[in-house]
C-alpha cells in the first residue's frame, strides 16, 4: 500500500526541480574551471607572454616607442588593446572547447543527462570561459605593468569592467555558438583563424582609425570588436574612437542576442541530441 501524499507524486519525465539548480550549476562551472586550470601554462600565462611579445615588437623592434598616439607613446596606446584581444580569444577558446570535446569524445551526454536547465548550462559554461578571460587578462595587465616605458594605470574602471566583461561575454557566447556547430577541431579552428582572428586584428589594437581612409573607416565601425577595444581602451587612457555609450549598449544587445541564438540552439538540440 502506498502511502505517499497525492500532491508529491510526479509523471515519469515530469521535471521535479524548481528554480535554479545551484548546486548542479556550480558543479558545471567548478568543473570547467578545473579544466582549464589544470593546464594553466598553457591556458593562462602562455598568452600572457604572446601578448607581450606583440608589444616588445612593436614598441621595440619596429622603434614604435618614439611615436605617440592620441597623445600617449605608443607602447602605452597598444597596451589596452592588447590586454583584451587577449581575453577575448581565450574567452573564444574556452567555451569553443567544451561541447565539441563532448561530441568528438562521445561524452556529450556528461552535459545533458545532468538537471540543469538550458540556462544553467549557458550560464556554467560561459562563465568559465569569462573566468579564464579575466585570469588571462589580468597575466597580461601584470606583465605589461611590469614591463618599462608602458603605463597601463586604469582611470575610468568602470570602462574597464563593462568592456572587458562584454567582450569577454561575446566570443563566449560565439565560441559556444561555434562548439555546438562544429563535428570536429578543424572547424573551430576555421572559425578562429577566419573570424576571430581577423576581426581582432583588424580593430584598432595597434593603430587608432581616426588615421584611416573614410571606407576602411566605416568598415572598422561595422566591427563589433572594434566597439570592444575602444572602450576598453577608454578606461586606461581617457580616450576612444568610438562614442562610449553607444558602444556599451551595442555590445549589450549583441550579448543579449547571441544568448538568445545559444539557448535556441541548447534547447532544440541542433547538432547535439539529432
Amino acid at each position: 500500500m502506498n502511502d505517499q501524499p497525492s500532491s508529491i507524486r510526479m509523471n515519469p519525465g515530469e521535471t521535479r526541480l524548481t528554480g535554479v539548480n545551484w548546486g548542479g550549476l556550480r558543479t558545471l562551472y567548478v568543473k570547467e574551471v578545473r579544466r582549464f586550470f589544470k593546464v594553466q601554462t598553457q591556458t593562462i600565462w602562455a598568452p600572457a607572454v604572446t601578448t607581450l611579445l606583440f608589444l616588445v615588437i612593436f614598441s621595440v623592434a619596429l622603434g614604435g616607442a618614439k611615436r605617440q598616439v592620441m597623445g600617449v607613446p605608443f607602447p602605452t596606446f597598444i597596451a589596452p588593446g592588447l590586454i583584451i584581444m587577449a581575453m577575448i580569444q581565450n574567452a573564444f577558446a574556452n567555451s569553443s572547447f567544451s561541447l565539441l570535446v563532448g561530441k568528438i569524445q562521445g561524452t556529450i551526454v556528461d552535459y545533458l543527462m545532468p538537471p540543469l536547465s538550458t540556462g544553467e548550462l549557458i550560464a556554467g559554461l560561459v562563465g568559465a570561459s569569462v573566468t579564464r578571460a579575466v585570469l588571462v587578462g589580468c597575466a597580461v595587465w601584470l606583465a605589461m605593468a611590469l614591463w618599462p616605458g608602458v603605463d597601463v594605470g586604469v582611470i575610468h574602471p568602470l570602462s574597464v569592467i563593462w568592456f572587458g566583461l562584454m567582450g569577454s561575454l561575446l566570443l563566449s557566447f560565439l565560441g559556444l555558438i561555434t562548439s555546438i556547430w562544429a563535428e570536429k577541431f578543424d572547424h573551430a579552428a576555421a572559425v578562429t583563424n577566419f573570424v576571430v582572428a581577423p576581426l581582432s586584428l583588424l580593430s584598432g589594437t595597434f593603430y587608432s582609425v581616426d588615421a584611416l581612409s573614410p571606407l576602411f573607416r566605416a568598415i572598422s565601425h561595422a566591427n563589433p570588436f572594434f566597439y570592444v577595444i575602444s572602450g576598453f581602451r577608454h578606461g586606461f587612457l581617457s580616450e576612444a574612437d568610438s562614442p562610449i555609450l553607444f558602444g556599451a549598449v551595442l555590445l549589450a544587445v549583441l550579448n543579449l542576442a547571441l544568448f538568445g541564438l545559444c539557448y535556441g540552439l541548447l534547447k532544440s538540440g541542433w547538432k547535439i541530441k539529432n
